[in-house]
């Protein structure tokens, strides 16, 4: 089986988001795990009136047609109001040109995010961004609730849930905790495994056109 590739798309405006990415990432590694940025769109003087940090120089800027090469996705944005950021909206409506031919459809994607509080999104912002993954035919991946005990913590503020890894930046001084990176590692280790176990059925596709008599289907 050749090589199993996964595209972390992320958007970050004061590196929250891009702190989970990384640690996406270093959980997928067990496969081909690469971290993109989606461009931004903000006019130079607004992220420094707003005192923006300055992009990582390591990361790279993907363009739509790129997303062909991976063989699944993890997609990361900070939450505006119970949405991903625009940067990220504009980013999936310039895949329309995927969408026509539907390029990425099959291919798994799990998603992660940062919003400033609680009640500010975060199983809404996951929610609303699953209708990007639904119009190309992607295969939304939960977690469910496989990372364990961390999932059930009340002892701290925890972000995410069962549909991916989340964080919360509050007014900006807060960074994901310990808890809620061992999550984002989960997610790309889990997002991974899933990805790669896919493309191995892809290449030895079942055989569900063989029957017998009394018309039983055999799956093998």
């Amino acid at each position: 089986m050749s090589t199993v590739k996964i595209y972390i798309v992320y958007y970050s405006l004061y590196g929250h988001v891009e702190t989970m990415a990384r640690e996406v990432q270093r959980g997928a590694n067990a496969v081909e795990a690469t971290l993109w940025q989606v461009p931004e769109t903000l006019p130079e003087l607004i992220l420094q009136k707003m005192k923006a940090p300055p992009k990582a120089g390591d990361v790279s800027e993907i363009r739509p047609e790129q997303l062909v090469e991976a063989d699944g996705f993890l997609f990361g944005f900070p939450s505006r109001f119970g949405v991903m950021a625009a940067q990220c909206k504009a980013f999936f409506e310039a895949t329309n040109g995927l969408w026509e031919t539907q390029a990425l459809a099959g291919k798994p994607a799990g998603i992660f995010w940062s919003t400033g509080f609680p009640g500010e999104g975060q199983e809404l912002t996951a929610l609303t961004a699953i209708t990007q993954l639904a119009h190309h035919g992607m295969i939304f991946v939960p977690l469910g609730y496989t990372y364990g005990n961390g999932m059930f913590e009340m002892n701290e503020m925890k972000g995410g849930s069962s549909y991916g890894a989340g964080t919360y930046a509050a007014d900006g001084s807060r960074q994901p905790t310990e808890l809620e990176l061992g999550q984002a590692f989960h997610q790309g280790k889990y997002v991974a495994e899933i990805t790669r176990k896919l493309k191995r059925a892809v290449a030895s596709p079942l055989d569900i056109g063989r029957t017998i008599p009394n018309t039983i289907l055999i799956i093998p």
